[in-house]
């Protein structure tokens, strides 16, 4: 027994000599601030991009919101112009602005010949207060005199002057119809 207890101390002794005596910390603070540091670092740089990543999904939703909204401004603008293009709608707007129908509409061909009996468009009276033009101002398109009466001055231009298409009479237009 006392064998062993020389060996054990022997190689107590031994190992006790390749160690030193007492604890050393000096070999343990550079790696601990290493790892505290290591730690530090990711901590910080995960809440950086936590941060990033949210300020995304901020903008993101800001920019669906404008896009709904900006998607039900142009629905809104799309039924505003749909609403102007109907038919009766552009009807009013023109007899609103003093247009009226067309007439039948005649065509020239390309060897200069016309086809059509040209008819010019007359306003016809949408309020029983308007006054109809007279029969002896309307000039006949196919270069012929009209009737006119002994008393009857001759007109100082060729286009009738009514007083309510006097300054806001368009040129007639054919729409197509």
């Amino acid at each position: 027994m006392t064998r062993t207890a020389e060996q054990a101390k022997g190689r107590a002794g031994r190992l006790a000599r390749l160690m030193p005596s007492g604890p050393s910390t000096a070999a343990r603070t550079p790696f601990v601030l290493l790892v505290v540091l290591l730690l530090a670092g990711g901590l910080i740089s995960l809440l950086l991009l936590n941060s990033a990543l949210n300020e995304g999904s901020f903008r993101l939703s800001k920019l669906k919101r404008e896009t709904t909204e900006l998607t039900d401004e142009q629905q809104a603008l799309q039924r505003d112009v749909d609403s102007y293009s109907e038919p009766d709608a552009l009807e009013r707007r023109a007899r609103e602005l003093g247009m009226v129908p067309g007439g039948s509409p005649a065509f020239l061909n390309p060897d200069g010949t016309v086809s059509g009996v040209p008819e010019r468009a007359t306003a016809q009276p949408s309020t029983p207060t308007a006054l109809p033009a007279p029969e002896a101002s309307v000039p006949v398109p196919t270069g012929q005199p009209g009737p006119t009466s002994p008393s009857a001055s001759p007109a100082p231009s060729d286009s009738p002057v009514t007083p309510s298409t006097a300054a806001t009479t368009p040129a007639p237009t054919t729409t197509g119809r």
